[in-house]
């Protein structure tokens, strides 16, 4: 058990200043990673970036064998996905699919001085919570954010953002594994591919970028266009940067949405007065990390309505920030 609680939950002090890159860097390599050794100032000296090493799945095999559950590459990170398909959730009178909102993730990404980070998205049960949340810390794992992604659901969930730095990521994958068997998470099974009743051309027109089809939800995304650092480490795209519009058909055209905007500060206030003239609903505004730059605010939403028009009036806000379609 000592060696499971030995890695560091909180990375180094965080860099005051970034290097701002061109928004086409972001789809095929890092979220605005230099092409020259990254640095950063601190105080007003430079101090270098550490950037994340690319790596195969069977490098993580200790990990999966710790996890209890396979997961899979997506550019720098191992992903694993952990489902709730065993909540039956059901908010503002829409049962709600598990893709649109009830995703359980872990992330993995290893670093050039051997370093390890993890990121994590968990969905518990209220009744689940304090176990959940003590396991996490008995085994050094962060708690960054406990918050809502749905107003008026039925059971009361809670979703947490989980943070670890570690230079061996098997015990942080142990740890994890005994907070989730204090959930009523469910043993992993293929996903299925229903057919979608949705004008997705319509949505990707509005958009004006191509989303994709997971378990019955269609969705779309997009990345922060500049270089985000978490302390002194340059994130993968994607990690923890990520503006996310879901759409759950409800037939005839009809679309619940649900997702969240990743912002800075300056952003915010726009994008607030442009949903709500669309009548999209706020849920929850709150951060995903402690120590990132810049700093990245994010805010989760809800609408019912036709899924072009909606994604017509959404299609304001995402211009508002500094992000690019993610593929």
């Amino acid at each position: 058990m000592a060696d499971d609680r030995q890695q560091e939950t909180h990375p180094r002090p965080a860099t005051t200043r970034r290097r701002v890159l061109a928004a086409g860097a972001v789809a095929p390599v890092l979220a605005g990673a230099a092409t020259s050794p990254a640095r950063a100032l601190s105080h007003g000296h430079p101090r270098t970036l550490v950037e994340p090493e690319l790596t195969q799945l069977a490098d993580w095999a200790d990990v999966t064998k710790a996890l209890g559950r396979p997961g899979d590459m997506k550019r720098y990170m191992y992903h694993t996905g952990l489902p709730r398909r065993d909540l039956k959730v059901v908010s503002r009178g829409v049962r709600i699919e598990t893709s649109l909102a009830l995703g359980t993730h872990t992330a993995f990404v290893r670093y050039k001085d051997g370093s390890h980070l993890l990121m994590g998205d968990a969905v518990v049960t209220e009744h689940e919570l304090d176990g959940f949340t003590d396991a996490l810390l008995e085994h050094g794992i962060a708690i960054n954010a406990v918050h809502k992604h749905l107003l008026s659901h039925q059971p009361a969930l809670w979703w947490l953002h989980l943070h670890a730095h570690s230079h061996d990521p098997v015990p942080i994958a142990k740890g994890l594994r005994k907070a989730f068997d204090r959930t009523g998470t469910p043993p992993d099974r293929p996903p299925t591919t229903p057919t979608l009743d949705l004008d997705t051309k319509g949505i990707d027109d509005a958009f004006g970028s191509k989303g994709s089809q997971d378990e019955g939800i269609y969705k779309s995304v997009w990345a922060r266009a500049e270089q985000i650092v978490d302390g002194d480490m340059i994130l993968p795209a994607g990690l923890g940067s990520v503006t996310t519009i879901n759409f759950q058909p409800l037939g005839r055209g009809r679309a619940a949405v649900n997702g969240d905007f990743v912002m800075t500060a300056g952003e915010i206030q726009p994008v607030l007065k442009i949903l709500r003239k669309g009548g999209v609903g706020i849920v929850e505004l709150h951060h995903h990390n402690l120590m990132d730059e810049p700093r990245l605010f994010f805010l989760h939403y809800w609408a019912i309505g036709d899924a072009v028009r909606l994604a017509k009036d959404l299609r304001a806000a995402v211009h508002a920030t500094n992000v690019v379609p993610f593929h």
